[in-house]
């Protein structure tokens, strides 16, 4: 071989070095990304989540593709960027929309029978 040629064997090495790190390391990057944004677009109403922040709470509503309503305690909501979401601890079933034919009706009948409302007060002490 002459000095100023190209020799493939020089360039082995670093074609090798190459092949480990996309197997090691980006390959897997890539697959963990793929089920994390399968996990997110499957979040519904009734999950147990766990956020970055580490806030655990219930999905309460699904406000678009981007963002959801997280009741972290009673009646505390807090609105969440959906990326924000680390992991899933329980999922809910999905409803078939036949069981919520079965179900809308009897949840009306409750509503009209029911005409109590009730009202929360704040009460304030002025030392």
């Amino acid at each position: 071989m002459s000095p100023g040629g190209f020799d493939i064997m020089s360039f082995l090495p670093l074609l090798m070095i190459f092949v480990i790190f996309y197997f090691l390391l980006i390959r897997p990057q890539q697959r963990k990304m793929k089920e994390q944004q399968a996990m997110l677009g499957a979040v519904r109403r009734g999950d147990k989540v766990v956020t970055s922040g580490g806030l655990i709470g219930t999905v309460s509503k699904v406000n678009s593709d981007t963002e959801v309503l997280l009741e972290i305690a009673e009646n505390v909501k807090v609105r969440v960027v959906k990326s924000m979401i680390s992991e899933v601890l329980s999922k809910t079933e999905a409803v078939n929309s036949d069981e919520m034919k079965a179900v809308e009706p009897k949840a009306t009948e409750k509503k009209a029978s029911s005409k109590k409302t009730t009202k929360a007060k704040t009460v304030v002490k002025k030392d």
